[in-house]
């Protein structure tokens, strides 16, 4: 397959597809790499067992599948990882699925980055049609992002973001609120992310996978994070969504905007529109169930897409409602096996 096809003439929107519980699924998360550059201690283990290559999708079965997404009504793409850039010749990937903005099939294709590989790639980012990106930062101090990350160098990470922001990226931070961690520091988190022109958004940790430690340890309610911060700035309501799972408010001193993902102290299931592809095509259609269709097989059975298609049918036919994510001392354990960097973050 020609990854550097010929754009399409524009295309006439397809019908999203709609899951048992009349939710139009119009989002797709693809995991193109397990592999990463860090080790951050919510998310992995220190000493990672990686898949090997050929379990992986190679760039061209990536492309086939998200492209039959896209045929069924699936608006928005984000590639994650893992670390999505540390994949070789990834950007082949991006340049091609941009012809899907050119055609107007799609609305927007985007990525989720730990930061850093952004210094080489923000401009060829900007070149395939992206236009925004998240970029998971968890503290500004250089000693706490290196135990967090293990492998990490904030310096690198910074360098990024600024190469981003000259591309024309428009950046948002992701930050894991970690109790005793970085919990002191999310105020000037969110007023360093806000005086760059930086929306934030703050995420519960997710029970996944095992990490070499104790997740209770861990766990910051962002109940009680709000509450914090609303004893320091006025925090409003606002209805503006970007197409994920994040609540956003409107910090008034500021004037930027904070999202928070509370898959715990309250889910967002209700309007879940998502589905999450793995680097070695297995279709999640809840991140936190284990129920998942096997389009590797189906992608690798056939050259035509009649029997990617109806796997593709039949997995949304079964979408459930909704993830039980828990956090206790009596459930010290993933709420599923996988980890966050195979699923895709």
């Amino acid at each position: 397959m020609d990854l550097e096809a010929p754009l399409l003439p524009a295309e006439t929107p397809a019908t999203p597809m709609i899951d048992p519980f009349g939710r139009a699924v119009t989002y797709l998360r693809v995991s193109v790499t397990d592999r990463c550059d860090f080790r951050c201690v919510y998310c992995m283990s220190e000493h990672m067992n990686f898949l090997p290559k050929p379990e992986l999708l190679t760039l061209e079965e990536l492309d086939r599948v998200c492209s039959a997404f896209v045929a069924k009504g699936v608006r928005k793409l984000r590639l994650t990882g893992g670390e999505p850039l540390v994949r070789r010749d990834v950007m082949t990937l991006i340049r091609s699925l941009g012809r899907h903005l050119e055609t107007g099939a799609l609305d927007e294709l985007t990525l989720t980055t730990n930061g850093s590989q952004l210094a080489r790639h923000a401009d060829d980012l900007h070149a395939a049609g992206i236009r925004r990106i998240n970029v998971s930062l968890d503290t500004l101090d250089p000693g706490l992002f290196a135990e967090i990350t293990r492998w990490g160098r904030l310096p690198q990470v910074l360098d990024g973001i600024a190469a981003a922001k000259r591309a024309g990226l428009q950046v948002k931070i992701n930050t894991v609120a970690l109790k005793g961690v970085n919990e002191a520091e999310l105020p000037s988190l969110i007023e360093w992310a806000h005086g760059e022109g930086h929306d934030i958004t703050l995420i519960e940790t997710m029970p996944m996978g095992d990490i070499d430690g104790d997740r209770t340890e861990q766990y910051l309610p962002l109940s009680q994070v709000r509450r914090a911060l609303a004893t320091r700035w006025t925090l409003d309501e606002m209805d503006f969504r970007t197409g994920g799972p994040a609540r956003y408010l409107r910090v008034k001193e500021t004037g930027g905007k904070l999202g928070l993902i509370t898959p715990l102290t309250h889910n967002f299931c209700e309007s879940c529109n998502r589905v999450r592809l793995t680097c070695t095509g297995t279709l999640y259609m809840c991140l936190g169930q284990e129920d998942a269709a096997d389009l590797r097989g189906a992608v690798r059975a056939s050259e035509t897409d009649e029997i990617l298609n109806a796997a593709i049918d039949e997995a949304i036919g079964r979408k459930p409602k909704g993830h039980d994510f828990i956090i206790d001392r009596t459930h010290n354990r993933p709420a599923v096996p996988r980890h966050m960097s195979l699923t895709g973050g």
